[in-house]
């Protein structure tokens, strides 16, 4: 099976030895996304739902980037830095998707990348 890394200037270059999507049949599989801001390489923290926003559009330009929107996504990873954050995150994810939700867990881990509060991965079908 033939695999295709996707890369875009309009999300954050990775900040290790990994590419930020890899197709990999009809499944385009994406890296988790912290909310470093491309254009200026600043994390977008102040508070929890600018910060999810930030990595939501980042998921958006590797998904654009692969002629693909969340419409073509079916499971999803959030991690967080504490479950308290679950509700604020939760309103601004369901914000970019339609009533056909894909599939998801979230989980609550003892640390993050760069110390975020969130970060999130995805599995889309091409």
């Amino acid at each position: 099976m033939q695999k295709n890394i996707i890369n875009t200037p309009q999300a954050p270059a990775p900040i290790g030895p990994y590419s930020q999507a890899v197709q990999a049949g009809p499944l385009l599989f994406i890296s988790g996304q912290v909310a470093f801001e491309p254009a200026t390489g600043n994390l977008m923290t102040s508070d929890i739902p600018t910060e999810t926003r930030q990595v939501m559009e980042n998921l958006k330009a590797i998904l654009l980037e692969a002629g693909l929107d969340f419409n073509h996504v079916v499971k999803t990873t959030i991690f967080l830095s504490d479950m308290a954050n679950f509700s604020a995150v939760n309103e601004v994810y369901g914000q970019y998707f339609t009533d056909a939700f894909p599939a998801r867990e979230t989980v609550a881990v003892k640390g993050l990348p760069r110390n975020v509060n969130v970060e999130i991965s995805m599995i889309a079908a091409v």
